[in-house]
Formats: structure tokens, C-alpha cells, sequence
């Protein structure tokens, strides 16, 4: 008999899940990690790296063809129809797409994480949905997971599939699970013989779900003799028996995009494609977004460069008052914004990505900020392209062009753009994944110290110990090479923005040490506090990537140098303004007062102020939807685009 599927987990067992599935090591030198410890290492990102020659030359007669192909694509078709035509799901499987990170000994292209970037920027460019599909199926699907954990033989069986075009999906959302997984309901129960697991459950936004021939399901396998059990991953043909795709979801952008509501009724999959060992999956999965996240903001530089041109131009082009609109200032300030944030934005991903490539340094928070600033950011540069436009920003491409002007898709980049602020890890848990790692050093330090449930005399222990840290450390935070007038003078005119950034770096890092300080245990639920410090280290990152970009190129003697210089400049003055906003915020806020005001709405002192207004959502549906164990009663909408030698 089946019955409601509900996982219930406190918030300690949830926060003990994540942290043993976060890497703990740290065995390569982290940019980000010392910035936020207050050591400004520009060693480690300057000059700024570039690829090798030859990969750049592999990967640019890559984009050429790839570009080539793009350019005899419609956009406005997928936007249209809402679904991605398969003529050009073909097209892109000749070109490899499929394969594009996937080594050429498996049949994949074999390019850097730089120019997986660059080709994502060129296919998202045409529309957003076919960015998705591919970034989607390579950065969390089969592709990523297995190179990373797979075995010789599942990488042979699964990978030359893939770089054909047999697309991935990942399933780990369910309707009751968004960001917790310690609630993860579906199961994997192994089978009496041991020679396979059997899958039970219901997976909700399955990104590729509707058209895969492949899935990464991540299931949480029962104890037992013989199994370590926990939340582990599998490799799953999509058409197994059992299987059932029930919806094809549909949301405000991204009008291609093939996601939907996945069942498992006894779905019975080989041992031999559980990746990596039993409760490994949640460890596997976030290594895998420590590079995947980049996916992002590479789709995001894509807009923000389509952005930039589409401001300079109507901003030439529309006359009001006697002059273009551009020279008037409340526009000029906005098209500065858009182009100066657009430059530091690649600027964030390119080094972000050719770290990624170097394997030198460890990226996890330079990713992570990457995804969370960059994903941020365009939304911005979006909002003000639709004010910049006017009207005809706000105005739909199709009418655009039905009444003979120029189709301009404004307001869909504002719809599709939206959803990578939530994708891969919404902007708030991000910040709270950074804030954990920024205070990696200090946890290790004075561990119990802040653990509430820490007796006494541990706590004695770790404040010996945390005293022989902190008096190392935080006189160091005192005086930099910030304060020194000559410092970085080889950064030239940018020197004096390398300056500020060291100095903010030693001060969040004194704000994080008061912080620990006046709350101690209760520090982790100052979650506004913490976000206030990530995002000063995210401006301070992107300040960085720009200045350090922009000297490599002034370098170079050329007058896109000199005006790489300018925009970084302009960006860093604009980030200067929002990194001395951050600081004030951080002792001078309403955050308490919200939290009441919060605590006193939800116990319904205030319904008084709902009135006057219908909501037309009431009684059509529970706010989520529960979901049962047991057989699916609905057609099965899975439609892969083409098989590719499936072997069962």
C-alpha cells in the first residue's frame, strides 16, 4: 500500500549531512580563502592566467565552426513554440556540443573549462533554454559526476553516449526537498540477490528530465548489513521500466526549457552504476558544482555583453529633447553601469575559469562567488536595459517586429536571466556556502567556542588554543601594503583600487572576528551579517578580477588596453560606493527589527493588512503537493530527441 513520502530531519542532522559532505581539506592555496582571512594574495591570480597557446588555438577554430552554426539558428522560434526545435538538438550533436568538456579519448571535444564557457555564451546566445540544456546535461549531469567519481568502465559505457548526444538530467529536488537534502525521501533499496538497487520516489524541476536518455538520481539507500547506506548516486536510463515523466513544467523565461516532474516505481538499476561508493552522492554532487556553478555565469557574461551592445546602439539611435538619449546623464550613468559591470563580470568568470583549468589553486569559493555575484549582477544590468529602452523595453520581441521595428528581446532577457540567482543554489545559500568556508580557519581554531552544545571544558580547550591564533593573527590585520601610498605601482592607475581592496579585505576580516566575538554560538544565525560579509568579498573579488585583467591587457600596449583600463576603473569606483554601503550595514541595520516584524506577521498581527485586495490563487492547491510511494497513474511524457546506441 503506498503512503505520503516524508522524510523529516532536524536542523541539527541537516547541518551535520552537509558538513560531512563538504570537502574539509584544504591541500591548494585559495584566493578567496585568504582574502577573507585578510590576506590579500595577488600572487596567486596575478598576471593574470591564460591559457596555453595551443589551447586557444584548438579552441577558437572550435567557436568558429560553432558560431557559424549559431548564427543560422532562430531564437525567436524556441521563444515561440516553447520548446527547442529538434532539428537543432541535431545540429549541435554533429558539433559535439554534447561532448564539449568530455575528454576526445571518449569521444568528446575535450576543451578547457575556458572554452566550454565561451562555446555556452555562444549557444545561450541564441536562446537562453539551449544554454540550459547543454550546461545542464555537462555541468551536473552524467558528464561532470563521472569524470570526477565514475569508474574506467563507466566512464567507457556512459561518456562516448553522451558525447554523441544522448542527453543527462539530474534528479535530486523533490516536491517536499528543495535545499535540504538530509530530507531526501526517495529511495535505493538494494535488491535480496545484491545485484542492483531498486529506486522509489518522485523527483520535481528535472532540468533535460522530459527529453533525457539519461539521469543522475540521487536516492538515499536504507542501512544494512553489508550497506553504509545514505544519500548515493546512480546512473539510470531514462526509459526504464518504472520510469514515468508526469510533467513538463513551464515557467516565466526560459520558454525551451525540458523540465519536469520524474516518478520511480521500483525502478531496478545495476549496482555497477551506483557512482562512486553509498553515501557519497551529496559529496559527489557539490564537488561537481565546484566547477559546474561556472556554467552560470558564463550564460549571464553572454547577456551582459548582448546588453552592451544594445544599449550603446538605441542609445545613439533614440533622439529625445534634441539630443540621444545617451547623452543625457540619467541614461549615460546607466549605459557606464551596464558596460563597466559587463567588463568585470567576464573578468570574474575568466579567471575563475582558467583557475578551474590550472588546478592550482582551490576554487570552491571563487566559484561559488562567481556564480553568486555575476548571477546578481546581470540581473541588474538587465533591469536597467529594460528602463533604458523605455517602453520598448518593456515590450515583447514578437510585437516588436510585428509593427515593423527592431526585435529586440529586452524583457525576455529580464524573464530568463531571473532564474540563475535560484538555479544551482539560490543567491541566500550561497552566501551561507561561502560564509562557511570563509570561516573554515576560524571554526578550525575556536570550534567549540561557537558549538552551543560544546561542554565546558571543551570549550576551555579550544579558547587556549583559539588564543595562540588570534594573537598571531589579528595584529596582522592591522597595517597591509593598502596603506602604503607606492603600493601595487605596478598596476599603474588601477594601483590606488588594488589598495582599497587589500585595506576592506583586513577590515571584513576584523568585522568577521567581531562578529564571532559579540555572538559567538549564535553567529550562524546572524544570516544577514554573514551575507553582508560574502557580498563585500564577492566585490572585492570582481574588483580584483577586473584590475588584474585590465593591467594584463594595458600590458599589452594596445588601445583595448588603455580602455580596458578605463572601464576597470569606472567599475571600481562604482564597487568602491557598494563595498562602504555593505560595511555601514553591518552594525547599523533593521535586521532584528525585521526578524520581529517577520515572527509578528506570521502569527497574524497584521492580516488586517491583507484586506482589500483578492487572491486568486486561493483553494486551487496545497502549497506543496504531497507525493506517494506507489505506481504512476499519468502518461509518461518522456520524448528523448534520439536514441544513441542505448545498451540495456
Amino acid at each position: 500500500m503506498s503512503t505520503a513520502a516524508k522524510v523529516d530531519a532536524t536542523e541539527e542532522q541537516a547541518r551535520s549531512l552537509v558538513e560531512e559532505s563538504r570537502e574539509v581539506a584544504w591541500t591548494k592555496p585559495s584566493f578567496a580563502k585568504e582574502m577573507f582571512l585578510g590576506r590579500y594574495r595577488v600572487d596567486l591570480i596575478h598576471p593574470f592566467p591564460k591559457p596555453s597557446a595551443d589551447d586557444t588555438a584548438r579552441t577558437d577554430a572550435y567557436l568558429a565552426r560553432l558560431r557559424a552554426y549559431c548564427e543560422t539558428l532562430d531564437g525567436s522560434v524556441v521563444e515561440e513554440q516553447g520548446r527547442i526545435p529538434e532539428q537543432y538538438v541535431h545540429g549541435l550533436a554533429e558539433l559535439g556540443c554534447f561532448g564539449l568538456k568530455i575528454p576526445e579519448e571518449y569521444g568528446g571535444q575535450g576543451l578547457s573549462q575556458v572554452g566550454y564557457n565561451k562555446a555556452l555564451m555562444l549557444v545561450g546566445s541564441v536562446h537562453a533554454s539551449l544554454g540550459a540544456l547543454l550546461s545542464a546535461h555537462q555541468s551536473i549531469g552524467v558528464p561532470e559526476p563521472l569524470k570526477l567519481a565514475g569508474t574506467p568502465e563507466q566512464k567507457q559505457r556512459f561518456l562516448p553516449r553522451c558525447a554523441r548526444g544522448a542527453i543527462s538530467a539530474f534528479l535530486l529536488t523533490e516536491p517536499d526537498v528543495g535545499s535540504d537534502p538530509a530530507r531526501i525521501a526517495s529511495t535505493a533499496t538494494p535488491t535480496a540477490d545484491g545485484e542492483a538497487y531498486e529506486l522509489n520516489g518522485v523527483k520535481l524541476w528535472t532540468t533535460n528530465g522530459v527529453v533525457a536518455e539519461l539521469l543522475v538520481v540521487m536516492a538515499r539507500v536504507p542501512k544494512s548489513d553489508g550497506h553504509r547506506g545514505g544519500i548515493s548516486a546512480f546512473v539510470v536510463e531514462a526509459d526504464s521500466e518504472g520510469i514515468t515523466v508526469e510533467r513538463r513544467n513551464s515557467f516565466m523565461g526560459l520558454r525551451g526549457l525540458e523540465n519536469g516532474v520524474t516518478r520511480m516505481y521500483n525502478v531496478r538499476v545495476p549496482r555497477e552504476n551506483l557512482i562512486g561508493r553509498e553515501g557519497e552522492g551529496l559529496k559527489i554532487a557539490l564537488t561537481t558544482l565546484n566547477a559546474g556553478r561556472l556554467a552560470i555565469p558564463a550564460l549571464c557574461t553572454a547577456a551582459a555583453k548582448w546588453s552592451v551592445k544594445i544599449a550603446r546602439e538605441w542609445s545613439t539611435a533614440r533622439v529625445q529633447w534634441g539630443r540621444p538619449v545617451g547623452e543625457h546623464a540619467a541614461v549615460g550613468t546607466k549605459v557606464s553601469f551596464i558596460a563597466a559591470t559587463t567588463y568585470a563580470v567576464e573578468a570574474v568568470l575568466d579567471l575563475s575559469a582558467t583557475m578551474a583549468d590550472e588546478s592550482r589553486n582551490d576554487i570552491r569559493i571563487e566559484a561559488a562567488l562567481a556564480k553568486l555575484w555575476v548571477s546578481e549582477m546581470s540581473c541588474r544590468i538587465a533591469d536597467e536595459l529594460v528602463q533604458i529602452r523605455g517602453g520598448r523595453g518593456y515590450e515583447t520581441a514578437a510585437s516588436l517586429r510585428a509593427r515593423g521595428e527592431r526585435a529586440v528581446g529586452a524583457e525576455q532577457l529580464v524573464r530568463d536571466l531571473r532564474i540563475n540567482r535560484i538555479f544551482e543554489g539560490s543567491s541566500e545559500i550561497m552566501r551561507l556556502l561561502v560564509a562557511r568556508e570563509m570561516a573554515d580557519a576560524h571554526m578550525t581554531a575556536a570550534g567549540a567556542l561557537v558549538d552551543k552544545h560544546a561542554e565546558f571544558k571543551e570549550k576551555a580547550k579550544a579558547a587556549a588554543g583559539a588564543g595562540g591564533f588570534y594573537a598571531k593573527w589579528f595584529p596582522q590585520l592591522a597595517v597591509g601594503p593598502g596603506t602604503a601610498p607606492a603600493a601595487f605601482a605596478d598596476f599603474g592607475p588601477l594601483a590606488r583600487h588594488m589598495r582599497f581592496v587589500e585595506r576592506m579585505a583586513r577590515k571584513q576580516a576584523r568585522a568577521l572576528t567581531y562578529g564571532m566575538a559579540r555572538w559567538q554560538a549564535k553567529l550562524e544565525y546572524r544570516q544577514m551579517f554573514l551575507g553582508r560579509l560574502v557580498d563585500i568579498g564577492a566585490e572585492l573579488f570582481a574588483m580584483s578580477a577586473a584590475c588584474v585583467r585590465a593591467q594584463a591587457e594595458r600590458a599589452d600596449g594596445t588601445a583595448e588596453g588603455e580602455a580596458a583600463a578605463e572601464l576597470a576603473d569606472v567599475f571600481c569606483r562604482q564597487a568602491r560606493i557598494r563595498v562602504r554601503q555593505l560595511f555601514d550595514s553591518l552594525w547599523e541595520n533593521t535586521d532584528d527589527a525585521d526578524v520581529r516584524l517577520a515572527r509578528n506577521l506570521f502569527d497574524g498581527r497584521y492580516r488586517w493588512l491583507e484586506e482589500g485586495a483578492l487572491d486568486p490563487s486561493e483553494g486551487t492547491g496545497p502549497w506543496i503537493a504531497e507525493w506517494q510511494m506507489g505506481p504512476s497513474t499519468e502518461e509518461n511524457l518522456l520524448r528523448p530527441w534520439f536514441r544513441v546506441g542505448a545498451v540495456h
